[in-house]
């Protein structure tokens, strides 16, 4: 059974950083796109940032220069370290992994395309 375990969520004011972590169990996913999403209250889950297993890394504009993504393929991990943090970041974060091999070079974007999912953690950023 494939498992995916966030952790780091809390709440900060407002210029503070947070580091989120994703640990993932029950396959590998060192081929596979990995992720983080996020939703706020009565919107959308929206693409946050995602890894290929090339590493390469893509970023919704409203987060380029405060957050980064990385991963650890020998744990299986994928972290979010988010610095400079906005009240408007506030939102459940997901952790998300596609189930197909990826391309080395280019990462999924898309919610509908991972296939599994953490349970989300909370991240409040207050003014």
């Amino acid at each position: 059974q494939v498992q995916l375990v966030e952790s780091g969520g809390g709440l900060v004011q407002a210029g503070g950083s947070l580091r989120l972590s994703c640990a993932a169990s029950g396959r590998t996913f060192s081929s596979n796109d990995m992720g983080w999403f996020r939703q706020a209250p009565g919107k959308e889950r929206e693409f946050v940032a995602v890894v290929s297993w090339g590493a390469s890394t893509l970023y919704t504009d409203s987060v380029k220069g405060r957050f980064t993504i990385s991963r650890d393929n020998a744990k299986n991990t994928v972290y979010l370290q988010m610095n400079s943090l906005k009240p408007e970041d506030t939102a459940v974060y997901y952790c998300a992994a596609d189930a197909q091999r990826g391309s080395f070079y280019l990462p999924k974007t898309g919610v509908y395309e991972y296939d599994y999912w953490g349970q989300g953690t909370q991240v409040t950023v207050s003014s």
